[in-house]
């Protein structure tokens, strides 16, 4: 598979399930998205338990319908590997895409030049939402969309014991976040990215402070322990993930990655965990100045930012986000300057370290990405230029500096359908 399906696949290939495999399964829309789209569910099997399996949630983020196809063929065929996967014993319901107007506003690997798997050819199609026009998190910051209401709908009444939330990270390693611990899943979750050869990743930004269980395996904290999240997720018990919880349910967040670095997985001391912490900073926020000091000059031959999703993007990063990610990472850089001194604090690892630099190198190239899509109708051939060059040469140190190398897509589909399965399992043996 030389790249990811479309929604429109996705879904032609789920009726194809249903035609194929008589009384297995069955797909009804669920929701309608805030453009009219249709949100699909597939369900395979009869059974009295449910696992709530969420494709799309991400635009950018594209691995996940395709890991849904997987699942669904994989227990509509009854091969009852284990009591997660018999149809008699546990009905899979599986969410086609979440987000399909987003998914229609991203050019991420489905064909074209974003199929040519470096990462100037990535961030050159990829689009994500502004946080309040995401599915998952828009409950977070105080909007209710369409979407996220479906989702909401479907776990009032199916009440699932598991839903599984599939992501893809642009680069780095795979890992899991969790609303409760599954100490099973950590072996085969592990084992399945020794065999794909995929780095786990050992730290990550989207839970720096969470426990970390097992490798890769991050734990959401209790409500009450607002200062172990990150900015602007103070709200998270909002979110579509812990709505699970309400009837004893967990949700696993499984991302893997779509370029890989091993330096995810690197557990070795950094050497200059306080000084690199700085220096990540620095280039997070010189990256973003340079993108808005192009918007600024753009302005003027852009479409209005309320009718215009790539416009919102760009203009919300440049309303302080890069300075917000920079100031999360200000009580890391204390940890490490302490550690220097002081052997009871511990140290930085490098992968800790890689993880914040591939946040900073992502930041700017997404909004530089989105930027260049709007500059290519107007009529704007010297901002064009001028951006395009920033963006060119930040994709290639970013290549070389992370030493990225591609995942092929098979092994994403694999990794994930894997580590779903797993999670199903050891979510399954705690209800006994």
């Amino acid at each position: 598979m030389h790249r990811y399906p479309t929604v429109a696949e996705v879904t032609e290939a789920a009726r194809r399930l249903v035609s194929g495999f008589p009384g297995a399964g069955r797909l009804r829309r669920i929701g309608t998205s805030r453009a009219g789209r249709p949100i699909e569910m597939l369900s395979v099997g009869h059974g009295p338990r449910h696992v709530l399996v969420v494709a799309g949630p991400h635009p950018d983020e594209p691995v996940g319908g395709a890991t849904a196809l997987a699942l669904a063929e994989r227990v509509a065929r009854g091969d009852r590997l284990s009591a997660a996967t018999d149809p008699g014993l546990v009905t899979w319901d599986i969410v086609l895409c979440l987000d399909p107007d987003g998914a229609a506003l991203s050019e991420v690997g489905t064909g074209g030049a974003a199929s040519a798997h470096t990462l100037r050819s990535y961030y050159r199609g990829a689009y994500r939402p502004i946080a309040a026009e995401q599915p998952e998190w828009a409950p977070i910051a105080g909007r209710q969309l369409p979407e996220s209401q479906a989702l909401f709908d479907v776990m009032e009444e199916l009440k699932p014991f598991l839903q599984c939330s599939l992501h893809s990270t642009d680069v780095g390693g795979s890992w899991v976040q969790l609303t409760r611990d599954l100490p099973e899943l950590a072996a085969p979750f592990g084992t399945s990215a020794d065999e794909l050869n995929i780095p786990l990743q050992y730290g990550t930004y989207d839970a720096l402070y969470w426990e970390n269980p097992a490798p890769a395996v991050y734990v959401l904290p209790p409500p009450d322990s607002t200062a172990r999240l990150a900015a602007g997720s103070e709200n998270i018990g909002l979110s579509t993930w812990c709505a699970p919880q309400r009837y004893g349910g967990v949700t696993a967040i499984v991302e893997v990655p779509m370029f890989a670095t091993d330096l995810a997985e690197d557990l070795t001391p950094h050497p200059r965990a306080a000084d690199a912490l700085r220096d990540l900073a620095g280039l997070v926020l010189d990256g973003g100045r340079q993108v808005t000091a192009v918007l600024e000059k753009a302005r003027g031959f852009l479409p209005p930012a309320k009718d215009d999703p790539f416009r919102r993007v760009v203009e919300w990063m440049a309303d302080g986000l890069y300075d917000l990610v920079a100031a999360s990472w200000e009580p890391l850089a204390r940890q490490a300057a302490t550690a220097a001194h002081d052997p009871a604090v511990p140290q930085l690892t490098t992968a800790q370290v890689a993880a914040l630099d591939i946040v900073a190198r992502r930041q700017p190239l997404r909004a530089a990405g989105l930027l260049l899509r709007l500059l290519e109708t107007a009529d704007a051939p010297s901002l064009h230029r001028e951006l395009d060059d920033l963006f060119t040469t930040w994709c290639a140190t970013f290549t070389e500096a992370l030493q990225v190398r591609w995942v092929p897509i098979p092994h994403q589909i694999e990794h994930q359908t894997r580590t779903v399965v797993a999670a199903a399992e050891s979510a399954l043996k705690t209800l006994a």
